[in-house]
């Protein structure tokens, strides 16, 4: 009966081993898959960062263009301005004809 309960004892490690090794697979499978997956999010992040670093790269230009043209659009509306002044003095200065 020794020699049973020895054989059966050897069965029930090898069962275990066969589980476990199984089971050890799968798991390393499991990982590599996560590691992989972390990769490609990895990835796609990097991109992700690099495109919104162009965009806000492109959104500090236009903003910066944007306030030039303000600026020209204010020298530009003095300037008419002026020149609408200069007009109406000329022209009221020319048909009422010289002060004495």
């Amino acid at each position: 009966m020794a020699a049973e309960e020895v054989l059966q004892t050897v069965d029930h490690y090898k069962t275990e081993i066969e589980r476990l090794t199984k089971e050890l697979t799968e798991t390393t499978h499991e990982k590599i898959q996560a590691a992989e997956y972390g990769l490609v999010v990895l990835e796609e992040k990097l991109t992700l960062k690099q495109q919104y670093d162009e965009l806000e790269a492109e959104y500090d230009s236009l903003k910066q263009e944007l306030e030039q043209l303000k600026e020209v659009k204010r020298q530009t509306r003095l300037m008419v301005n002026s020149l609408t002044l200069l007009s109406e003095h000329f022209h009221v200065t020319f048909h009422d004809g010289p002060s004495l």
